[in-house]
């Protein structure tokens, strides 16, 4: 822990192709909410931030072989990975959410029987709608897509009633598009994302929750979210 602190560098992991969390723009460069959040994080601990793109399925490993020293990219705090890492405080929740056009007379799960529903094929928000057997045999058919951009493009054009996706992923698109689409409240569950760091690592854990709170304290980790999500959607 105290190695962080003395090389004045964390190495940051991540998977470049997961928006609006980190990704790469038109430029190549990796941006991302996450990336600003860690950057700002990193200012206040007086460390700079090295970003490493790695393959998302070894990423546990990676952080506990020293590859990398913190994994942040939207990971899900589970009780598996926790045997595994330890995780800060719960920075943001990802739900998964029911996208309507704005004008639409749905209002929740119930609303979605005997229409048309948008999702990404393979997708966590697909898992989430087969958990609730009952409100999936009630709608008329459910549309697969290869990614979520098409599927909210469906939905705009009309050919399905919903879409249900990652609320960060469907914040952060439909924010391009102000006034189209509306988010319900009722949704398909919801997950927390916490930063991972290893077991041995605590000094530096309670370095970067300091700075994660006064972050949010002053306002700096809303204003990230507003940049990405149109939505201050940072957890207390």
């Amino acid at each position: 822990s105290q190695e962080i602190m003395k090389k004045g560098e964390f190495v940051l992991g991540l998977d470049d192709s997961f928006p609006p969390m980190g990704f790469r723009d038109e430029k190549g460069e990796i941006v991302g909410f996450d990336i600003d959040l860690a950057k700002e994080a990193a200012k206040r601990m007086g460390l700079k931030v090295v970003l490493k793109p790695s393959d998302w399925d070894g990423i546990v490993m990676s952080l506990k072989n020293r590859n990398i020293d913190v994994i942040w990219n939207g990971l899900t705090i589970t009780e598996e990975r926790k045997k595994e890492i330890n995780f800060t405080k719960t920075y943001l929740k990802n739900r998964q959410v029911i996208i309507v056009k704005a004008d639409s007379a749905i209002a929740d799960k119930a609303g979605l029987a005997g229409k048309v529903v948008g999702v990404q094929m393979g997708s966590s928000s697909e898992n989430a709608m087969a958990s609730f057997p009952d409100i999936q045999k009630s709608m008329k058919s459910i549309s697969k897509y290869s990614n979520n951009t098409e599927a909210l493009m469906e939905l705009e054009n009309g050919r399905v009633d919903a879409v249900v996706i990652d609320e960060v992923v469907g914040r952060y698109y439909i924010a391009k598009k102000p006034g189209i689409y509306k988010v319900l409240e009722d949704n398909f569950g919801e997950e927390d994302y916490g930063v991972g760091v290893r077991k041995e690592d605590k000094e530096f854990l309670a370095k970067l929750e300091a700075a994660l709170d006064s972050m949010k304290a002053d306002g700096t980790a809303d204003e990230i979210a507003k940049k990405w999500f149109g939505a201050p959607v940072i957890i207390k």
